[in-house]
């Protein structure tokens, strides 16, 4: 066995000081306080904090591929190798507003790469928005919700995939919400218009989540507080995006001094087929460039985003003020706390499933 001594190691809740980690086959199978190693042994330093793997639960594409475009199981693998080398262990490949077949197929090709290379669910945002915050989603293909998506719901749920299910909450008929929460649906508020009041009427039901907090909503204001000020009120989790484009790193430092309850905040990429592949896409036959680090379209408008887990992390250290801890717990933790998942052990654990993050300690 072979130990290292990383900087320090975040064990998904605390930071740990002086701690050895022992490895054998590739595998963490012992963690000691340096007081406590044996005589006589020697502990590598390592110049990172070890951490669970990172989680990202909003990853539309990568490598080139965008789950809408490619909704195959090859497409799948090719989203999930890219962002595991950058980074990123764990990802919901995430399938955006389409028509129904092509849900549909998304769903069945995560399904069946579901427990391989990291990939641990579904997360399908729409179709079923408020088209006045449609985002870069295609309004033709918006539509109310119906049988034929809680069908699928229902399906993929039978079989075990966790699902993250993104709608605009003042759309759904009274009780929706709360029959797809029995279900065993992650539900999410997002390109919604929703009232502060319909948002708390979601809650009530049930809604688990708001998806990349500030995009897509009406923004809040002293008189009309909307679903921004009560997702940020509120004790459901909130996605958000760390690029300094979507949120002004201002407003994602206020998020985390505003939640009543911590690890409420899920970190998200966004990201499209840009990361670990060419710097344009397609999709819904529009072109969308990398310009300055933004993802946008013909019209000058933002179109996903373009950057990491792993980027993101560090820029909320770097760039937000937050303490690494807060950064990674928001990557790593909350995230399986968000899709009620079991968190992940370090012991047992492969070191290739872990984080070695170049933060401050």
């Amino acid at each position: 066995m072979r130990w290292i001594l990383p900087r320090a190691v975040f064990d998904g809740e605390t930071m740990l000081r002086d701690v050895a980690i022992g490895i054998e086959d590739d595998v963490v199978i012992a963690r000691r306080h340096l007081s406590a190693l044996p005589d006589g042994t020697t502990a590598e330093p390592v110049a990172a904090i070890l951490a669970p793997g990172l989680f990202d639960v909003q990853v539309n594409g990568g490598g080139g591929v965008m789950l809408n475009n490619d909704p195959t199981p090859q497409g799948v693998r090719t989203i999930a190798a890219a962002h595991r080398s950058v980074g990123t262990h764990f990802i919901l490949p995430t399938v955006i507003t389409d028509l129904p077949d092509i849900t549909e197929r998304a769903a069945d090709a995560v399904l069946a790469e579901h427990g391989k290379n990291g990939v641990l669910g579904i997360h399908i945002e729409g179709p079923h928005i408020n088209v006045a915050r449609k985002g870069t989603h295609d309004p033709a293909r918006i539509r109310p919700f119906d049988t034929r998506t809680r069908n699928l719901l229902e399906r993929l749920r039978n079989h075990g995939l966790p699902v993250l299910f993104t709608v605009a909450p003042e759309l759904l008929a009274p009780g929706t919400i709360a029959d797809l929460t029995r279900m065993g649906v992650t539900v999410s508020a997002g390109h919604s218009a929703a009232t502060a009041e319909q948002a708390e009427l979601a809650l009530s039901e049930g809604l688990r989540g708001f998806t990349h907090l500030f995009n897509a909503m009406p923004p809040m204001t002293s008189r009309a507080p909307g679903i921004a000020a009560v997702a940020l009120n509120s004790t459901a989790y909130c996605g958000i995006i760390a690029d300094g484009h979507h949120v002004d790193d201002r407003m994602v430092a206020l998020c985390w001094r505003a939640r009543p309850q911590p690890g409420r905040m899920v970190l998200v990429s966004d990201a499209m087929s840009t990361i670990a592949g060419p710097d344009h896409f397609e999709i819904y036959g529009e072109t969308i460039r990398v310009q300055k680090g933004r993802l946008i379209n013909a019209r000058g408008a933002l179109a996903g985003a373009h950057i990491d887990l792993q980027t993101s992390v560090v820029r909320l250290v770097a760039n937000v003020g937050l303490s690494p801890q807060d950064a990674l717990m928001a990557a790593t933790t909350t995230p399986r706390d968000f899709m009620n998942l079991p968190r992940q052990p370090l012991l047992g654990t492969p070191l290739s499933d872990l984080f070695l993050a170049p933060l401050p300690d």
